[in-house]
């Protein structure tokens, strides 16, 4: 019955073509309409991951409890006193208001850590601190006094009186002279230069933390952009280069956090994508011509394609109400998919006109042969991709309904507008009969050598099956995204320093106590680097480093803050401070031998050199030395006048961050080892959710949702694979028959996962989805070989259906290999895996199939 109702289809439709075409136009052109007026994309990720799952919940509240949408600017410097003035800037820019900038906020600094900084270092290191700058009370004083190229000059010349008395040994100085050294060489040479007073006192390099400022914003989002924060990130990029933060500090700024990196994710999509796109086009368009060979058809093929995509983008918008970042992909799918069932009709319609010269007769043979398997083959695809609908995976459930949809539209459009296409454009009749001759012998061989191959080919694959327990997934979303974009380059840098905070674990527990008795517990776990609650930011034994750092601002609070300062230097003065210097280095270190006369003879050269030069180089060198200088007295002032902290006297910024409004605490657990490294981070977070179940956070999240997109496709296809085996034993109606379709189908899954493992491609959140293409394209093309086969068709591997499918597999393995071409390391992870799958999916269906199926029960009269 229903190869009679597709063929009195295919002949109405050729029959009275323009009424046909009209009514499919003009569906097309108000679903054009529709979707123009209605069209809507979120890009809110949290949206791809269904809300009522217990882990996306936690991680819902914490989010709402605690703003985790930021953009974090990321302000670096040469030394500390220039980012600090950089990032103090920036920030007070943003603070005042800029275009699409909720809140902002300076992370572990500001003028709170400015004031209190000594009191978070542990009481022996504030002893020492202390001590040394009451020692150095004569040298603050005459930079205090003097802040200035000569008065800098001053204080080194008087340092090495010391070495006059015996107080000092040179190799002492070593480290000063040498910083001071590689600034002057700087200044000289003409490269960007400046002094670190606090890299000085601190009498060691400075890590890379020390020469950064984080600033947490918190922008304005309009998630019905494709890049929701690009006009905040345009505002900060803006504001720094107002500020000039490159030239007047030599600071960078770079931008990264969660809105930012995706944004730059869509940055990278859209790089190449019109390149990609055209070379696709044209591609498929060659492939188009090898298989039709008639420039009609090809038209008549892409009118079909062109009527029925927007239709489905217009059912689609009706049901999901907006596409989300997978289910947009739906086009690729259609495109991809859809042209399947036009190649097989026009293929068999050209066969048909070999043999029929009368065109509506050719037409209704094709509909008879080829009606039932399209027909079968459109619902076992669309059931692939409805089989998603029910997983918690809602990304992917809207693109499946949409493009198990799209399957449905696409056979229908291939039974109606293209016969009525076909008819008005007339494509000539076929001179030579199609398929592939050529192969002719290769079906011979496999006839005479069945049941040997079916037996390696089985072997060989059962062989492989032990690869399948190292098939790893990598549920980490970083490894998706560019690393070369800024955003995702500047997260990695971050990543290594354990403070920042990446892929940590977070835990909302009802109070600080509680918070606190959290943290303690889960700080003995050996997967646990640190536990943070705001109560670490409460130093210990404060009374006594309050004591030590009194007793300091007692003896250098005169010196620091002098009655009267010495009048600015004139040129002169500091040419004759410099020249006075060199000397003194220069006698200093004598004929002695070691790094701290060497040092000493190095500056005392470009001292004197300095001294020699003209105007702008000195005042280059003053530019240099004198603004740190005056960075770091006001810090040293600030330090030495700290305030008894408490939580109830923590900023109210710092507060927000760990407190909820409500009361509900914040606990941090940081990792250990490396926090990129998949094995380390789900090992990190399974023990983190086995010590506190309530868990959230990055590494949480990662795996948590790694769990549900498996279990989603496991759920799908087992629910796919059920419902397709129905499909077909309704259709064929025999149990042997529905295994000749299925055996070949889970071979090729078989076969695609263990290749995988040899080529090391690991399965993850973006290239998962080829397995459900798998699905869809593996059963079609194997009901097409199992109803010819069943029709005592021979000799398949030369027959016009092989010519058909390889064609299909050709022009759908253009439209998404050509994302292997694509900048973005997720969508090219999809491409390489869809590629893959579509290659065993094409072998499984046109090599293995007919070998296993055999000789057919019945001979056919003709030819396929």
């Amino acid at each position: 019955m229903l190869k009679s109702v597709i063929a009195r289809i295919v002949e109405l439709c050729t029959r009275h073509p323009w009424p046909v075409i009209g009514l499919g136009l003009l569906l097309a052109t108000v679903s054009v309409i529709y979707t123009a007026r209605h069209f809507a994309i979120t890009t809110d990720i949290e949206q791809l991951i269904s809300s009522d799952l217990p882990w996306h919940k936690r991680q819902l509240e914490f989010s709402k409890a605690f703003r985790e949408r930021d953009i974090l600017v990321v302000v670096q410097a040469p030394t500390p006193e220039l980012v600090v003035q950089a990032a103090d800037a920036l920030g007070q820019r943003l603070s005042m208001g800029a275009d699409h900038v909720d809140s902002v906020q300076e992370l572990g600094a500001g003028q709170f850590f400015e004031r209190n900084g000594l009191l978070f270092l542990p009481t022996e290191e504030v002893a020492r601190t202390t001590d040394g700058l009451v020692k150095a009370d004569p040298l603050l004083g005459t930079l205090a006094e003097d802040p200035s190229l000569r008065g800098i000059m001053s204080a080194l010349s008087s340092s090495l009186l010391g070495l006059k008395n015996g107080q000092l040994q040179i190799d002492g100085l070593a480290w000063p002279l040498t910083l001071a050294g590689d600034t002057m060489d700087d200044v000289l040479a003409g490269r960007p230069a400046s002094f670190s007073w606090r890299v000085l006192v601190q009498g060691r390099p400075a890590e890379p933390s020390d020469l950064r400022r984080l600033i947490q914003v918190q922008p304005v989002l309009d998630f019905a952009e494709l890049q929701p924060g690009k006009a905040a990130t345009n505002a900060i990029r803006q504001a720094a280069a107002d500020l000039q933060l490159a030239s007047k500090f030599q600071a960078s700024v770079r931008l990264t956090g969660s809105i930012a990196i995706a944004d730059d994710e869509f940055a990278t999509l859209r790089d190449g994508a019109f390149l990609n796109t055209t070379l696709t086009v044209v591609t498929v368009l060659i492939i188009l011509w090898l298989a039709l060979r008639s420039f009609r058809i090809i038209l008549a093929v892409a009118l079909t394609l062109f009527i029925g995509l927007p239709i489905t983008a217009a059912l689609g918008l009706m049901v999901v109400g907006a596409f989300n970042l997978m289910s947009i992909a739906f086009a690729v799918l259609f495109i991809g998919l859809g042209v399947d069932f036009a190649i097989q009709f026009s293929v068999r319609y050209r066969s048909e006109r070999h043999d029929i010269d009368d065109l509506l007769a050719a037409m209704r043979s094709t509909a008879d042969k080829v009606g039932v398997p399209l027909a079968l083959a459109a619902v076992a695809t669309a059931i692939g991709f409805f089989s998603f609908l029910p997983t918690a995976y809602r990304g992917l459930s809207d693109l499946g309904e949409i493009a198990g949809t799209g399957m449905l539209i696409a056979f229908a459009t291939s039974i109606t507008v293209l016969p009525a296409l076909l008819a008005i454009l007339r494509p000539p009749g076929e001179p030579h009969p199609l398929g592939f001759a050529a192969l002719a012998p290769i079906d011979h061989f496999t006839e005479r050598h069945r049941l040997p191959i079916i037996v390696i080919t089985l072997a060989v694959i059962a062989a492989g099956l032990p690869l399948l327990l190292r098939l790893p997934f990598d549920f980490n979303p970083v490894n998706l995204r560019n690393p070369h974009s800024e955003s995702v380059a500047t997260f990695l840098e971050l990543q290594k320093d354990p403070q920042t905070g990446a892929n940590a674990s977070e835990i909302l527990a009802p109070t600080l106590d509680d918070a606190n008795a959290i943290a303690t517990r889960l700080a003995k776990l050996p997967d646990v680097a640190r536990t943070i609650t705001i109560s670490n930011f409460v130093p210990e034994d404060q009374d006594r480093k309050l004591q030590l750092i009194a007793r300091a601002a007692n003896s250098l609070d005169m010196t620091l803050n002098p009655q009267s300062m010495d009048p600015p230097p004139s040129d002169e003065e500091d040419a004759s401070a410099l020249s006075d210097t060199a000397a003194d280095l220069s006698d200093a270190a004598g004929t002695q031998q070691g790094p701290g006369a060497d040092a000493a003879r190095r500056l005392s050269g470009l001292l004197s050199r300095l001294a020699a030069s003209d105007h702008d180089l000195r005042d280059k060198a003053e530019a240099a030395v004198v603004p740190p200088l005056k960075v770091a007295l006001d810090t040293l002032r600030k330090a030495l006048h700290p305030e008894h902290v408490t939580v109830q006297t923590l900023p109210q910024d710092l507060v927000r961050n760990w407190l909820s409004v409500d009361g509900r605490a914040r606990v941090q657990v940081l990792p250990k080892g490396d926090p990129n490294d998949t094995a380390n981070l789900r090992s990190f977070a399974t023990a983190v959710l086995a010590a506190e179940p309530n868990a959230t956070g990055a590494a949480v999240s990662y795996l948590e949702s790694g769990r549900t997109v498996v279990r989603a496709f496991i759920e799908a296809g087992a629910g796919a694979l059920v419902s397709i085996a129905i499909l077909l034993w309704i259709a064929l109606r025999r149990f042997g028959d529905v295994l000749l379709t299925l055996v070949p189908l889970l071979v090729a899954g078989v076969v695609t996962l263990e290749l995988c493992v040899i080529l090391g491609l690991p399965l993850n959140f973006a290239n998962i989805i080829a397995l459900p293409l798998l699905l869809g394209v593996g059963v079609a093309f194997k009901i097409y070989y199992i109803m010819a086969w069943r029709s005592g068709k021979t000799a398949l591997l030369q027959s016009t259906l092989t010519r058909a499918v390889t064609f299909s597999a050709m022009t759908t393995a253009t439209a998404f290999g050509s994302l292997w071409l694509s900048n973005h390391p997720g969508t090219s992870s999809m491409g390489k895996m869809m590629a893959l799958a579509l290659v065993c999916t094409m072998a499984a269906a046109v090599l293995f199939q007919p070998i296993l199926m055999g000789p057919p029960r019945q001979k056919a009269g003709d030819k396929l």
